[in-house]
């Protein structure tokens, strides 16, 4: 089942995306994990609030946000809307709050005695973050980012909100899909457009469950 020349632009364009938006969201997603993680400081439940909420809001309203704060009304005097950039920060914003828990899980599991006893050898924080809570965590943030890739490839109501359906450009798998069902006969195409999807997401949630899997053993071995 070879794809036409159509569907491997779609598909590598999905793939590019997905790459980017993950780049783009994976500093802020693993310290905004990192902060949550730490327990008891004020204002720390809105914060939280906040950064799940594209997991909840209909995609649409994303990409409608992101459009105005940054598309051609822009406060901010900037206008990247239906572009490739576009398109991968609609992707962005809608996996960042995956890759957020995923982080927090893991900061959550490291032992804090560990690097509060690498401070009273002359560690400081940030070093002792660099060296200990970080690589303890790297499984979880690697499901997170995992996560956060596949969510943006199979992103649809931002991205075509935000960024378009443009040939060459934007036009990711899932909004070549939607063209497809549209069409007169398209149903073909778009189930062969379907199983290729479907079989990226099972390797992606896969391959994230098996790096959930070391998590909780590591969890394990630290009772």
């Amino acid at each position: 089942m070879s794809l036409s020349a159509a569907e491997m632009e779609a598909l590598a364009i999905s793939i590019r995306v997905a790459l980017l938006s993950t780049a783009i969201v994976a500093i802020p997603g693993v310290f905004l994990g990192w902060i949550l993680a730490i327990p008891r400081w004020r204002g720390r439940a809105l914060v939280d609030a906040l950064v799940m909420l594209p997991l909840v809001l209909p995609p649409v309203v994303v990409g409608w946000a992101l459009l105005m704060l940054l598309g051609g009304r822009s406060p901010f005097g900037i206008d990247i809307a239906f572009t490739g950039l576009a398109a991968a920060v609609a992707g962005g914003v809608v996996g960042l709050p995956l890759l957020i828990r995923a982080s927090r899980i893991g900061f959550e599991s490291v032992d804090s005695r560990l690097e509060e006893a690498a401070r009273t050898l002359g560690m400081k924080r940030l070093e002792a973050f660099f060296k200990i809570s970080l690589p303890l965590a790297a499984p979880a943030i690697g499901q997170g980012l995992i996560l956060c890739m596949a969510r943006s490839m199979g992103e649809f109501g931002a991205t075509i909100t935000f960024a378009g359906a443009i040939p060459g450009s934007t036009r990711t798998l899932p909004l070549m899909i939607h063209e497809q069902l549209q069409a007169p006969g398209g149903d073909q195409l778009a189930m062969r457009l379907v199983i290729f999807s479907a079989l990226i997401s099972l390797a992606a949630m896969a391959t994230s469950e098996w790096l959930a899997r070391k998590v909780r053993s590591r969890k394990g071995g630290l009772r």
